[in-house]
């Protein structure tokens, strides 16, 4: 198995170039307002809510503008449930909801799930972006989206059990497209994420610990700076940087767009005009 796994690396970097599409147009629908869904059946299913389960705690994105939709429902998260998978109608009408600045992504290994297909032939129908997400061999997906990311892993140990390389493949592509397009989005600065919600003590402690950092001052002043700040991070960051209060620092973050390397340029401007 683990020689087998190492094929799955080689096929990530030969699907780059359209997980780099993906994740632009991940991107750029985050920006113009559009939602994300992700849908899938089974093992695929699992992983997209898994995605979509894990943006907003680690990028403070809001739960309604990433969503995953599976086959089967919400029970078919926690037990198998054999023939959803087949239900393109379903699928189809899982996206009715759909609108021309959404995204929908399918996750499929095989790439011919139909409640997969179904869902994407509705996006596309209401003028929805569309991306497959597959580690089925070339041919066979036509023009069922706009963008294939491919995963050519080769057969399973376990034939057919693509909860297997194709699993841990489509795992690592969707960690890409997402992380790209957030980074790309100015939720990261450096190496922290700096809008995290920081919903447990473990998340504070690291929210504290990013803001000492990024601010490159000490942990009480960190703890001092985040409670001023609301418990924004880069809020915290940009008063510890640039020393404006809160509010202003509030102010600067819009005037950049939400983007920490923005709004300290233009705090570092103000200052040497001053």
């Amino acid at each position: 198995m683990q020689s087998e796994d190492r094929r799955v690396l080689s096929a990530l970097r030969e699907a780059r170039p359209d997980v780099v599409r993906a994740a632009e147009a991940f991107r750029e629908t985050l920006a113009g307002g559009g939602k994300c869904f992700l849908f899938g059946a089974g093992t695929s299913g699992r992983l997209a809510v898994l995605e979509a389960a894990e943006l907003p705690p680690t990028f403070g994105t809001k739960p309604f503008r990433v969503r995953a939709l599976v086959a089967g429902g919400r029970a078919a998260v926690f037990r198998a449930r054999e023939g959803a998978e087949d239900r393109e109608e379903e699928g189809r009408r899982q996206a009715t909801g759909l609108r021309a600045a959404d995204l929908a992504i399918g996750v499929s290994a095989s790439s011919v799930t139909p409640f997969v297909r179904g869902a994407l032939e509705g996006a596309r129908a209401r003028g929805a972006r569309t991306v497959l997400v597959t580690a089925s061999g070339p041919g066979g997906t036509g023009r069922i989206a706009d963008v294939v990311v491919r995963l050519d892993v080769g057969p399973e140990v376990v034939a057919g059990s693509t909860r297997l390389k194709a699993g841990t493949a489509t795992k690592l592509a969707l960690n890409q497209i997402t992380t790209a397009a957030l980074v790309s989005s100015g939720k990261v600065y450096g190496p922290w994420m700096v809008d995290l919600r920081a919903g447990s003590a473990k998340l504070r402690d690291r929210a504290r610990r990013i803001v000492a950092a990024a601010a490159e001052t000490t942990d009480a002043s960190a703890a001092r700076l985040l409670a001023d700040a609301g418990g924004e991070v880069k809020t915290a960051i940009l008063m510890g940087r640039s020393g404006l209060a809160a509010p202003d620092a509030r102010r600067a973050l819009r005037a950049g767009g939400g983007d920490l390397r923005r709004a300290l340029e233009r705090a570092q401007d103000s200052n040497i005009r001053r």
